[in-house]
């Protein structure tokens, strides 16, 4: 082993905590095996806008009880440096029901209290909502969850909500980086659980705090729509995370008696068990909840995601089988329904730039504007905040990767709020003798029939940089279709074909979308560390007002059309 490894690998034996990882490191050791040490000292887990998250290991590659302190006291000394009263205001930490999150949660506390920083911890696990929520209830300087959301067993994460309760945005996410590169090369100050108590710097958050979230949901003007509740059946699982015991509370507070929750997968268990991906998206991960609506005729099959911050859905159709609803589908629907109950100066609504075009065209139907951000709902909460004026205050966002906030009780998704609006849109359409499909079929009537497709292609090592060829060689036509408006948000300009330009008022993403006849459109996101993009295709079927165009018609010729489009899309590409 050289030598800078071999001194890398002692200082981190020397600090490490856990003897758990300690025995890790200790078995590569004595195996000799270099390659795994060297790519578990090869940097440090980035922190970003999105927090940490990574595989649970030994090492600053991986996520573990060293690597959370080291972050901790980062975010700790930015606080302090970047918001006067941070130590008062203090912390908010919630945790979820992964093996390691119980003490990554109580080692962020010893590291902040320590530092002087005052810190309220929830006493159980949280769903992720609950924390957002309480940055705001409490108006702490920050938030953090720990949890990996929906991605495998083996990962965990470290999460950061900011004062104003939404996700980091830059710059803090680089200044909090820079704070945990030097927090890794000094002593990490740590104070033990009990001695915080007793200097009154650390408070376990009881169920008062629970209720508080709960009594909020109760109030939130948005979802005061209480009409014939018990008409509506729903099967409803928490995927082993910890969204249940919420779920259950909030859907009886608004009057949802028949709710049948999946017993398999209602308790929190670190190793899911019973899905291969703990994700509503992932093939077969909804399966159990589905068939737990078929026993009871449900209406509904619902979802959170493990932390809950995700709402899923599928529908149950004419012939008794269930169909999910994809991420836009429940987004249009629940603008169309709550601009249509929306008071005068409630109607901010907002999407991300990869989602479905069709909110804008409803909030014009409706005489409002939508706003679009980057992808990512720290950009559309922190966008939302800004916006947010007395004469037009935020009601609605979402993105199609199932995410929803509903109301601005909770500046993040909110996979339980959005439970209690779906079902209550559910209910209103019930007592008018109506459907979910019914309200899309209205929807896409008025609006066209909208289909989104997402395809990840993997290119070859020597095919040319797929931006600047795209920028060097702009497509006046994709397929049959003429390009009527190119958003290069690199360049921050929007180009049409007649040659006027527009400014695109983003931030600067390696993003380019194009406007294309008949209102399809196609965004490409190039990879600049590998030969790989990401495009997000809509195409937009107009519906005939007769009998005969139906929604199954509609989506007919609207995947015929997607199946053209893909491919002469990718054709268009270079090799």
């Amino acid at each position: 082993m050289n030598t800078h490894l071999q001194l890398q690998v002692k200082h981190w034996l020397e600090n490490d905590p856990d003897s758990r990882t300690k025995a890790q490191l200790q078995t590569l050791i004595d195996s000799g095996n270099e390659a795994e040490l060297a790519a578990r000292f090869a940097g440090r887990l980035e922190f970003g806008t999105a927090g940490l998250r990574g595989v649970v290991g030994a090492g600053p590659m991986g996520m573990n009880r060293l690597v959370i302190r080291q972050t901790s006291a980062g975010l700790g000394a930015y606080l302090l440096d970047q918001i006067k009263d941070a130590a008062e205001r203090g912390v908010v930490i919630g945790y979820d029901g992964r093996h390691d999150s119980f003490n990554f949660a109580h080692d962020a506390a010893s590291v902040l209290t320590a530092m002087g920083i005052k810190v309220r911890l929830t006493s159980k696990v949280a769903p992720t909502p609950l924390v957002a929520f309480g940055v705001k209830h409490f108006n702490a300087a920050a938030g953090i969850v720990v949890t990996a959301s929906h991605n495998p067993p083996q990962y965990n994460g470290y999460k950061v909500y900011w004062e104003n309760g939404a996700q980091i945005i830059p710059p803090h996410d680089s200044g909090i980086a820079a704070q945990i590169e030097r927090a890794a090369n000094q002593a990490i100050p740590f104070l033990e659980h009990d001695d915080a108590v007793k200097q009154g710097k650390l408070t376990l958050l009881q169920d008062d705090f629970y209720q508080a979230y709960r009594n909020g949901v109760k109030q939130v003007d948005v979802l005061q729509n209480h009409t014939a509740p018990e008409k509506v059946s729903l099967a409803y699982t928490a995927m082993h995370g910890v969204g249940a015991d919420m779920a259950e509370t909030v859907l009886k507070d608004a009057g949802f008696t028949q709710v049948y929750s999946v017993a398999a997968q209602r308790e929190p268990d670190g190793d899911f068990p019973t899905v291969n991906f703990p994700n509503p998206e992932e093939k077969g991960a909804m399966d159990l909840v589905i068939a737990e609506a078929k026993k009871h005729s449900a209406m509904l099959a619902c979802a959170n995601d493990p932390d809950a911050d995700r709402f899923a859905v599928a529908v149950r159709k004419d012939d008794g089988e269930y169909q999910m609803l994809t991420g836009d589908q429940v987004g249009v629907l629940f603008g169309y329904y709550l601009l249509s109950h929306a008071k005068d100066n409630q109607r901010l609504t907002g999407t991300t730039i990869v989602s479905s075009s069709l909110l804008s065209k409803i909030a014009q139907g409706f005489g409002t504007q939508s706003f679009t951000t980057l992808t990512g709902f720290k950009w559309l909460m922190n966008v939302g905040i800004a916006k947010t004026q007395p004469e037009n205050q935020f009601l609605f966002a979402y993105e199609e990767a199932l995410g929803y906030t509903v109301g601005s009780m909770v500046w993040d998704k909110d996979g339980l709020s959005a439970l209690v609006a779906f079902a209550q849109l559910t209910a209103e359409l019930v007592a008018k003798g109506q459907t979910i499909w019914d309200r899309l079929e209205q929807i896409y009537r008025e609006h066209g029939f909208h289909l989104n497709a997402q395809v990840s292609i993997a290119l070859k090592p020597d095919t040319p940089n797929i931006g600047a060829y795209l920028r060097e060689h702009p497509p006046v036509k994709i397929g049959e279709l003429d390009v009527l408006s190119t958003d290069d948000l690199k360049a921050l300009e929007r180009r049409f074909a007649d040659g006027n330009v527009e400014k695109i008022d983003l931030p600067p993403s390696d993003v380019l979308t194009y406007c294309l006849a008949g209102g399809a459109r196609v965004i490409v996101r190039p990879s600049g560390t590998e030969p790989k993009i990401k495009c997000y295709y809509e195409v937009v079927e107009t519906m005939v007002d007769t009998d005969t165009d139906t929604l199954a018609s509609a989506q007919a010729r609207a995947s015929k059309a997607m199946d053209d489009f893909i491919q002469a899309h990718q054709a268009s590409l270079p090799k």
